[in-house]
């Protein structure tokens, strides 16, 4: 098979796949919850055939010529088939985890359908090489977290997802605007002719300036990183879905596709970009520290984190670029382990608020351990990943002549270490609530009933947190990976 045919399949087998499921479903729930997972296992397998030759150098491409320059064009070079193979790998864990978690919820043959479609789209942007593909796929994705986020369909939750919807929708009319003013300076809409027709730092400011409102809408960046928190009255994989594995990650990664490997944008607007994710960093820091609901702190808490993924990506340099990609890996399976954590908590306590809870580390060992190591990667501790990715993030952001940045956003990580060891404390350490709360009455639960290892949800916040571990003891390894892509993306 070709590797253009395979490239092909990665993006539409998903998508057209996640349409069989409800026809699927309607004959039997198990067959339709395995043929979901297989999907998704089917692309990983798919990344993972090309994944040599793209790693070793040979950038697969697929073109097909339209009118007017909407140009079909896909492109896996090292950080796009980087990028799909964490998302894919994640968003499969956070599949197996559902087939536990929302087993007793209706609408389950459109949940499966929408992560499918979801994950798919992601697919189409992480490949798209033409501004117009990236957008249609931009709004797959709007589409598939609306229908997600209020997937219990109570009025306050389908509230909030209109409210997701409308900032991300509008974030993307502005995008789109800011790519038909790009496309007018450029004269395509594809990026290999941006590339060339635009010189470093001369793209219309305007535009780039629409471009970014997407992107932060999407991102959750300051000022429009409230709808994320409000998204967590979605099933905890959803949550995690979209903190960790796919939604807000669209937005940092066009960020580093289009302005590291596109267009250059001037000094002025990367003044701008640092300002406005130093903001960020803070403010969702300081939101974490002070919130009670467990959900909210880790949206928050996945907010100030993606301010520092956007830091080496704005920094610009390949040392930078390469720390910010590995930043994603690891974010992506730490923070999916929390969010996952946070799902067994809530359904076996029946609350989110982190002060009616306290001593779980007893009854639900397995979720306590797998939150601390996913926490430990979160705040940058030796020797889970999140430490050597942090690590190398602020210091080539200093090496890049931002010292004063990296000194801001080491103020953030300190941030970072004060809210989750408040959350960890409150719901693992703390004595237990009172007599007859939700807590006692977990802890009144068999043990052996409550935390089997292999059932779905267990396994999965495990599984992850082994990741989060394994990452950091292999980092070397895989570092060099982030390294290529960075390499290939500055034509080095």
């Amino acid at each position: 098979m070709q590797k253009e045919t395979i490239l092909i399949l990665i993006i539409l087998f998903p998508i057209l796949f996640s349409t069989f499921l409800p026809l699927i479903g309607a004959l039997s729930a198990k067959a339709r919850n395995i043929s979901a997972l297989a999907a998704a296992l089917i692309t990983l397998a798919l990344c993972l055939f090309i994944a040599p030759s793209v790693f070793s150098g040979q950038i697969t491409q697929f073109f097909f010529p339209l009118p007017m320059g909407f140009n079909i064009v896909f492109r896996a070079d090292a950080f796009a088939l980087f990028s799909a193979i964490v998302s894919v790998f994640v968003s499969s864990v956070i599949i197996f985890y559902s087939f536990e978690y929302i087993k007793e919820h209706k609408n389950q043959d459109e949940y499966y359908f929408m992560v499918l479609l979801f994950l798919g789209s992601m697919m189409g942007i992480i490949f798209s090489a033409n501004l117009i593909l990236l957008y249609v796929f931009w709004e797959m994705t709007a589409l598939a977290s609306w229908r997600l986020i209020g997937f219990f369909r109570k009025d306050d939750y389908v509230r909030r997802a209109n409210k997701a919807f409308m900032v991300t929708a509008a974030g993307a009319f502005l995008m789109l605007i800011g790519f038909i003013m790009l496309a007018e300076q450029a004269g395509t809409f594809d990026f290999a002719g941006i590339r060339t027709a635009i010189p470093a730092g001369t793209a219309n400011n305007l535009a780039v300036i629409l471009i970014l409102c997407g992107i932060f809408a999407k991102s959750a960046t300051f000022p429009f990183h409230t709808w994320l928190a409000d998204a967590g009255v979605a099933p905890s994989p959803v949550t995690a879905l979209l903190h960790a594995a796919v939604l807000v990650k669209i937005g940092i990664y066009v960020y580093a596709r289009l302005f590291n490997g596109v267009i250059i944008p001037s000094p002025e607007i990367k003044t701008v970009v640092f300002l406005i994710i130093a903001v960020s960093a803070f403010v969702s820091g300081g939101a974490a520290l002070i919130e009670k609901d467990i959900k909210r702190i880790i949206a928050f808490s996945t907010v100030s984190q993606l301010a520092f993924m956007f830091l080496g990506f704005a920094a610009g340099t390949p040392a930078a670029f390469a720390a910010s990609a590995l930043f994603i890996l690891m974010h992506s399976t730490a923070k999916a382990g929390l969010f996952l954590s946070a799902g067994i908590i809530e359904h076996e306590t029946h609350t989110k608020d982190i002060n009616k809870m306290g001593g779980l580390a007893k009854i639900l060992p397995f979720t306590a351990v797998a939150f601390l190591l996913c926490m430990m990667s979160v705040i940058g501790i030796p020797p889970l990943g999140g430490f050597f990715s942090k690590f190398m993030l602020i210091s080539a952001t200093a090496s890049a002549g931002y010292g004063a940045v990296a000194f801001v956003f080491i103020a953030a990580a300190t941030l970072t270490l004060l809210y989750m060891v408040r959350i960890y404390y409150k719901v693992f350490l703390d004595r237990p609530y009172a007599k007859g709360s939700s807590t006692q009455g977990v802890l009144s639960m068999s043990l052996q009933n409550m935390q089997s290892f292999w059932k779905p949800m267990n396994f999965s916040v495990s599984l992850l947190a082994a990741v989060s571990l394994i990452c950091g003891l292999g980092f070397g390894w895989i570092s060099k990976f982030a390294e290529i892509a960075a390499k290939q993306m500055f034509g080095l």
